[in-house]
């Protein structure tokens, strides 16, 4: 046996303590073996549903503009310090394996809408992959489809005044190409065999 296999299996399990701790906050630890890696038929109706948001580029975005590709959707923010970001990368990181032809999409859903405006979102989504689509509305709107996606979100104050962080469920979820939810999908994991997995939602 690799040494490389004691650790993957440790970082996976890391993954779902992480997803664990996450959704439980949320009040959802029944779902928490739902959202699990290779889970894909569980807990499917209660995930996700149809939004109307607005993008970076300013236009309406509703689930059926996504209809008949395969879809991520990822919420967080752009002052998000650390999170976000990776996860960011390690998605442009698959879409890239998956060539630019292929009509897959990954939506950045803020849980910040009081500063994540489309300008705000534009420029932070800028350097990744044009099929990564920032999603942003009202705070009711934001609201909707975060608690459709069972999303945990809660300011955190910080050390100045009017300054704060956000805390917020970390899952990236899979969506297929009626909209539905599939399973949460793994990034800890090369590009290549996530891209795999994607590819077979085409």
């Amino acid at each position: 046996m690799s040494k490389k296999a004691p650790q993957k299996q440790a970082s996976r399990q890391l993954l779902y303590i992480v997803l664990g701790f996450a959704l439980g906050l949320a009040g959802l630890t029944g779902l928490v073996y739902a959202v699990m890696p290779g889970r894909a038929d569980l807990g499917s109706a209660a995930i996700g549903g149809s939004f109307a948001m607005i993008s970076q580029d300013g236009r309406v975005v509703t689930n059926a503009d996504l209809a008949g590709r395969p879809y991520l959707v990822f919420f967080g923010y752009a002052h998000c310090p650390d999170f976000c970001p990776t996860a960011l990368f390690d998605i442009l990181a698959v879409f890239k394996e998956l060539g630019p032809d292929k009509k897959v999409a990954a939506l950045f859903v803020t849980v910040d809408p009081e500063r994540d405006t489309p300008d705000v979102l534009k420029a932070y989504l800028e350097n990744f992959d044009s099929r990564i689509i920032g999603l942003t509305g009202d705070p009711s709107k934001t609201e909707t489809i975060a608690k459709a996606f069972r999303v945990y979100a809660k300011k955190v104050p910080g050390e100045k005044t009017g300054d704060y962080t956000v805390d917020h469920t970390g899952v990236v979820y899979l969506m297929d190409k009626r909209g539905k939810f599939v399973s949460a999908f793994n990034l800890q994991r090369p590009p290549r065999q996530a891209a795999r997995e994607l590819e077979a939602y085409l």
